[in-house]
């Protein structure tokens, strides 16, 4: 049954929404494709964050026109069907060229990445590289791997100084000075008794002197302690004393 005008334009519309955002498509074609394998290969294009449509040619023509896609919807013959994916395009070749392998009644067109339009067996060479995930795990292997080997070596650099340290430890390559014997001291020790007899002996020689003179000054009231002069004033009361002359 012929789809009516209005039909035409919804199935447009909602094909072209969903082609506005994105930026690789495979179209393919297939014959005799039954509903159980036809449910496998949606299932494998969603798997890869991508659609999966089988499309009227024309239809596909009008609803790529403005997008990314469009170069690869026009002029298309026979039956057509189409995967496309705003995500990783090499990931999306992968999955259907697995599929593929295992399912002879679908074969591929051309495609399209980026605006590009690619070749059969490019998109069996995009298959085969690296896909975005892998890409950024080898880049970011390749941005750590620096580090990790200084890091290595700086380790490593340790554990090498802490084994010669402790290999000269055990061989005695860091002992000290050897201490010196108990038996040169011993003169430090008998020189201590001589500077303390040298340090006493003014204090001893101070003692003696003050007792000696001590000992010179007489006593208080006794006759040595009487001044010079008394011999004088004896003298004088004696005169005073004496009878005088008639």
């Amino acid at each position: 049954m012929p789809l009516t005008r209005v039909k035409k334009t919804e199935k447009i519309s909602q094909l072209a929404a969903e082609l506005e955002h994105s930026t690789s498509a495979i179209v393919g074609t297939f014959a005799g494709l039954t509903a159980s394998k036809d449910f496998e290969l949606r299932k494998a294009v969603r798997g890869a964050g991508g659609s999966y449509h089988v499309v009227k040619n024309k239809l596909a023509a009008k609803a790529g026109e403005g997008t990314k896609v469009e170069a690869a919807l026009k002029g298309l013959k026979g039956v057509s069907s189409v995967a496309y994916t705003s995500g990783d395009p090499v990931a999306l070749a992968k999955a259907l060229s697995t599929w593929v392998k295992d399912n002879a009644e679908f074969t591929f067109k051309l495609g399209i990445v980026d605006g590009k339009v690619i070749s059969v067996a490019e998109i069996t060479e995009l298959a085969n590289m690296p896909g975005k995930e892998e890409l950024f795990s080898k880049l970011l292997f390749l941005i750590q791997s620096p580090a990790q080997r200084l890091a290595t070596v700086i380790n490593a650099t340790g554990r090498d100084l802490a084994v010669v340290i402790g290999q000269g430890v055990e061989k005695g390559k860091f002992a000290g000075p050897a201490a010196a014997p108990v038996a040169e001291a011993a003169p430090v020790a008998e020189a201590a008794p001589v500077a303390e007899a040298v340090a006493e002996a003014p204090v001893a020689e101070a003692a003696l002197v003050a007792e000696a003179h001590v000992a010179e000054t007489p006593a208080a009231g006794s006759e040595e302690a009487q001044p010079e002069n008394g011999t004088a004033s004896q003298a004088g009361e004696a005169a005073t004393t004496d009878p005088v002359e008639g």
